[in-house]
């Protein structure tokens, strides 16, 4: 598989894709018209802030699955045209939380004591220490919009510089910020009493703007504003225009809303009240490789068709509970895949029921992994965790989830049933170990078998013979058997063999099966997920 990388990250991730046979080319400072040019070749993309995946790129990528952010923030990709084609988009969101923690702070360090332009002052000859005159610190409140994985960093390290801190975020409860030393307010509240406003919050269409001149002229006289977040959710012309006439004392911008911010779109140039930086907050090298390791990764496990905890257009899911529910995703993968080759029809229906442990615990995804083995041997598109949810409404079958308490015969078994026109199929999954993928039943008989390679489902009458008749059918056609069973069905006088095979079957030999006196269906399995 291919991988474009369009922008500088750190050679520990190209490194590690190489290593596990993924060609990489890396092609830098290109535009819309060269990516698009080019994309259509690819399976993968790595980007950072200075590449634009738009619409009109995405309609290109016909083989692109994966898209990964070398950091955190994702508005220079059009999520919903990457969701619209089932393309997973994936960030390293922890990777520079220290960096962007530690730039912050010396941004606010910087714009408090003047210390960039007392380096220039003196580096011309000038002594002048009055000038840069700055304050402390100490029993100032801070207020920090955004309290999550920096914003919380934030807190401790100003709580050090024996600063009262105040946040607004409305998506932590009270008690978080309580463990913090952190008094949750509203934003009113926060922009009237703050010495300090840092930002800390993801760009969405809520926080687009939120900063403008009407919240400036809110704050405190002589606040001074700090952004290391995302360049649009503050107004920077309605910042520079505060900070001209004096009633926001400083500033530290390290982002802005058009990137690179040139000469001639600087509202800040000439302004001695004011330090800006060129987006350089995630620019350690240990934030870089980290962020390249992890989006490569992230991007290996999409590839494998994985479900990637770190994909922005997928559900969230908690680190405890992805440990929790991680062994499970091929398992469910093939029950899906098993249950499409034994429908009858359209599906119209899809129930999973979880029992023992997972009954406990979110299990959104592994539903979504079983969407993915069912629909993908049926549709000539890609589906994967991104898409499968959206498809399987497409195609108007309902997906139900059901927790049972009682473990039944398997502790944490999952048993998926398949309503089609024709009838319900059912198929019980487990694992032994945890590492260890059973199918136990299969429309109530009983079997024992990992699903692995290709399957052979034969009911038949129940004479002499059968298994006698199609072992030698197979052995002749060399095809290995890893495994067979044999059970009652519930139709008197018939049972049902279960065969696993090593090899795919030719036509020719599944016309031999058939042809079998006695045999009363034959279906043959592909158990292997679709990558």
């Amino acid at each position: 598989m291919k991988i474009l990388v369009s922008d500088d990250v750190s050679a520990k991730g190209v490194e590690l894709l190489r290593r596990n046979g993924y060609h990489v080319d890396i092609k830098t400072n290109l535009d819309e018209k060269d990516l698009i040019t080019c994309i259509g070749e690819y399976d993968g993309l790595i980007t950072r802030s200075m590449t634009h995946v738009t619409a009109e790129v995405i309609e290109a990528a016909g083989k692109l699955k994966i898209i990964g952010r070398a950091g955190v923030g994702i508005d220079s990709i059009d999520l919903k045209a990457a969701t619209a084609r089932g393309i997973i988009v994936v960030n390293a969101p922890t990777s520079n939380t220290i960096a962007a923690t530690e730039h912050t702070c010396a941004m606010i360090l910087a714009v408090t004591r003047h210390i960039p332009q007392a380096h220039d002052s003196l580096m011309t000859g000038e002594w002048n220490r009055e000038k840069f005159t700055g304050i402390q610190l100490k029993d100032k409140t801070v207020g920090i919009i955004g309290v999550g994985r920096i914003g919380s960093r934030i807190a401790k390290r100003m709580q050090a510089m024996e600063m009262k801190t105040i946040g607004y975020d409305p998506y932590i409860p009270e008690e978080r910020g309580k463990q913090l030393g952190c008094e949750l307010v509203d934003l009113d509240t926060l922009l009237r009493e703050a010495d300090y406003i840092t930002l800390h919050t993801p760009l969405t269409k809520e926080t687009r703007g939120m900063i403008g001149a009407e919240e400036i002229a809110k704050m405190k006289k002589g606040v001074r504003v700090i952004n290391v977040s995302r360049g649009a959710v503050l107004d920077i012309h309605a910042l520079a225009a505060a900070l001209k006439n004096g009633h926001v004392a400083g500033a530290a911008v390290d982002v802005f809303p058009e990137e690179p911010l040139t000469a001639d779109i600087n509202p800040f140039k000439g302004m001695e009240n004011v330090v800006i930086t060129p987006h350089i907050g995630a620019s350690t090298v240990e934030a870089q490789e980290g962020v390249s390791v992890d989006v490569a990764e992230g991007i290996m496990a999409g590839l494998r068709g994985e479900p990637v905890p770190t994909a922005v257009n997928m559900a969230p899911i908690a680190k405890n509970v992805y440990l929790t529910i991680q062994p499970y995703f091929d398992l469910m993968e093939r029950i899906g895949i098993i249950g499409v080759y034994l429908a009858e029809g359209p599906m119209k229906e899809i129930t999973v029921e979880y029992t023992g442990k997972l009954a406990e615990t979110e299990t959104g995804l592994l539903t979504t992994a079983v969407l993915k083995g069912a629909l993908n041997p049926i549709l000539q598109d890609s589906v994967n965790f991104v898409n499968a949810p959206d498809v399987a409404k497409q195609r108007h079958i309902s997906v139900k989830e059901i927790r049972s308490a009682d473990p039944g015969t398997f502790v944490d078994a999952v048993t998926v049933r398949i309503v089609t026109e024709k009838g319900e199929h059912s198929i019980v999954g487990t694992l032994f170990n945890r590492t260890e993928a059973k199918i136990v039943q299969i429309d109530g008989y009983r079997v024992d078998f990992t699903p692995e390679n290709y399957l052979i489902l034969a009911p038949h009458i129940d004479q002499p013979n059968m298994i006698g008749q199609i072992s030698t059918i197979l052995g002749e056609a060399r095809i290995n058997i890893t495994g067979m069973q044999v059970g009652n069905m519930t139709q008197k006088g018939t049972n049902i063999m279960a065969i696993a095979v090593a090899d795919d079957i030719p036509s020719n030999v599944m016309l031999k099966l058939k042809a079998i006196d006695g045999i009363l269906d034959m279906k043959l399995i592909h158990c292997e997920p679709h990558q």
